[in-house]
């Protein structure tokens, strides 16, 4: 058993140790034979998804991303880091808070819901991904009322972190203080390190256990005592990484800076571009808002033609705001501002934490390259 939405990095934390490139799949079938499903990245359809491993030879070994706003290319590195790249468009909200999943209706033999959750182990999880996660725990598990499917396939969940050894040019997890290196929330973390001149010792990881349960199989995978050197080198990577960020979020109140500027001017400008595609809240990591959809047979007399199914849906869309009569929200210019708003300070009210984890997905993926922290930028420079 996981120790819990947001365990600390620090429980049964144990020395650091070193698996060379070759021995990685040691690890992976340590992690397998405690009956967990590998998930992990791929290349598929010109992009890094999340998709079944098997084993390391299914990792993108030798590939990168380049990302910009509305931009998002993958091209070959000169070397063969299985973790080179940056965020693709899938997070891993799709396994723990499924885009469409059936529910139980009540009244009927299948009332009790989901089928019983499946033991997911994510690997490459990075570190603004960890705090979204950490976020959606907050929203599915953290009040009154507890998501029975969310909190399932959470419990089980086991989480292997990669900190970051690059940034894209869309990454500003720096300013929301969620990377690039990974702190909490994680059974093991790897930072990738490759021979260099100044580093020299081969392709090999850096991997440091979070919990218990990490530490177990860290310890059964074999791996060697961390050098000092390594160490070392593993802190410079993140180092190196947060140095290269391009964008940031003002380091201001955003929360009161929205709240008191829901008329600005910005809004319209930022409207006249807008498509309200909803694709900025689908690549989100954090954003959960779902719609619930019941059908039924032909007689209405209830059984096995009934169903509910709960799919992702998006505040861009004009039904969202639906209340009797109509919706409440009709233009693109308060659709964006519902979306920001409710991203960056109205979710502070709702659940103690930013919304944004700052991993530039709804920058690369907008089909007209709108930028939220230029978005908040111009705001907060007339403020």
């Amino acid at each position: 058993m996981n120790a819990g939405p947001l365990a600390s990095a620090g429980a049964g934390a144990a020395a650091p140790g070193v698996l060379r490139r070759d021995d990685l799949d040691r690890l992976l079938d340590a992690i397998r034979r405690r009956g967990f499903r590998l998930v992990g990245p791929v290349v598929r359809d010109g992009a890094i998804c999340y998709d079944d491993i098997s084993s390391a030879a299914d990792l993108p070994a030798g590939w990168t991303d380049e990302q910009d706003a509305a931009t998002y290319r993958l091209r070959r590195r000169d070397d063969q880091a299985l973790f080179g790249y940056n965020v693709g468009p899938q997070s891993w909200k799709k396994y723990l808070f499924p885009a469409v999943s059936r529910l139980g209706v009540p009244g009927t033999a299948d009332s009790a819901g989901a089928a019983e959750p499946e033991r997911f182990a994510f690997i490459g999880v990075r570190a603004c991904e960890l705090r979204a996660i950490a976020i959606q725990d907050r929203v599915f598990t953290g009040g009154r009322h507890a998501d029975p499917e969310y909190a399932a396939n959470r419990e089980y969940a086991f989480l292997v972190a990669v900190n970051c050894g690059q940034a894209a040019s869309t990454c500003f997890c720096v300013s929301m203080s969620a990377g690039p290196r990974a702190e909490a929330g994680f059974d093991l973390a790897l930072t990738e390190l490759l021979d260099s001149a100044d580093h020299p010792g081969g392709h090999r990881f850096l991997v440091e256990a979070g919990t218990p349960r990490g530490a177990e199989v860290l310890a059964e995978a074999g791996a060697s005592p961390a050098p000092a050197g390594d160490v070392a080198a593993a802190d410079a990577v993140t180092e190196r990484t947060a140095a290269a960020m391009e964008r940031s979020m003002p380091a201001i109140d955003l929360r009161d800076l929205l709240y008191d500027n829901l008329e600005h001017p910005r809004w319209d400008d930022v409207a006249s571009r807008c498509l309200a595609c909803g694709n900025c809240t689908m690549v989100c990591p954090t954003c959960f808002c779902f719609s619930v959809e019941e059908t039924t047979d032909l007689t209405g007399a209830g059984g096995a033609g009934d169903e509910r199914q709960r799919s992702w849906d998006s505040c861009f869309t004009l039904d969202h705001s639906y209340l009797h009569g109509g919706p409440v929200r009709t233009s693109t210019r308060s659709r964006y501002r519902q979306w920001m708003t409710h991203k960056l300070a109205t979710w502070q009210d709702q659940f103690g934490t930013s919304g944004c984890v700052g991993c530039g997905r709804c920058i690369a993926w907008c089909p007209v390259g709108i930028d939220i922290t230029e978005e908040v930028g111009a705001i907060a420079a007339d403020d």
